[in-house]
């Protein structure tokens, strides 16, 4: 059985999601893929997973790295797995490239090349958006690309951790507007 209630942050609504192993789904309201893979029987209810995810929200979104996690429970491809995984290793407030990730991934599978696009691909089906920071991986050259809930709520998102992002320049003219809202 699935679990889900909502958390009001700064940036917007988040629908929440869990099972009895971890939390399995973090969403901005109307993001690319919004709900995606939640069972069509799940029951709005709150529990101790999704307390202690709405406790770790808070602390992040104050600005501050949350000295806990709440357990997750990743279901995907092997694939998008690995990749997951190494998103949860990129330190809070620093970024790494869709290239960069898809070189460590060539290197755990023993292969000359891995690519980026394929990184990209698995980085967007990322159900547990912020908790698996998604939002930390630029384009080449540090642009700022993709991000399901939008490249207005990752440049948000960054500025939170404090991380260097490229200057105005290189953002979407849509993301910049809306970045100066802060």
């Amino acid at each position: 059985m699935k679990f889900t209630t909502h958390y009001l942050s700064p940036l917007g609504d988040i629908l929440l999601a869990a099972d009895e192993t971890g939390l399995t789904g973090l969403w901005f309201d109307g993001a690319k893929y919004f709900g995606r893979d939640l069972a069509l029987k799940h029951r709005d209810k709150d529990t101790p997973i999704l307390e202690q995810t709405r406790e770790w929200l808070t602390v992040y979104f104050s600005g501050k790295e949350p000295p806990f996690y709440p357990p997750l429970h990743m279901s995907g491809t092997p694939f998008q797995l690995a990749v997951w995984e190494i998103l949860r290793q990129i330190p809070y407030g620093e970024t790494s490239t869709y290239g960069e990730i898809a070189r460590i991934i060539a290197g755990q599978r023993g292969l000359a090349h891995m690519s980026a696009q394929a990184v990209g691909g698995a980085v967007g089906r990322n159900k547990i958006s912020i908790l698996i920071p998604c939002h930390r991986v630029l384009g080449t050259g540090g642009s700022l690309t993709g991000y399901a809930g939008g490249i207005d709520k990752k440049v948000r998102l960054l500025a939170i951790e404090k991380a260097s992002i490229p200057p105005l320049s290189l953002i979407p003219q849509r993301a910049a507007h809306k970045e100066q809202s802060f």
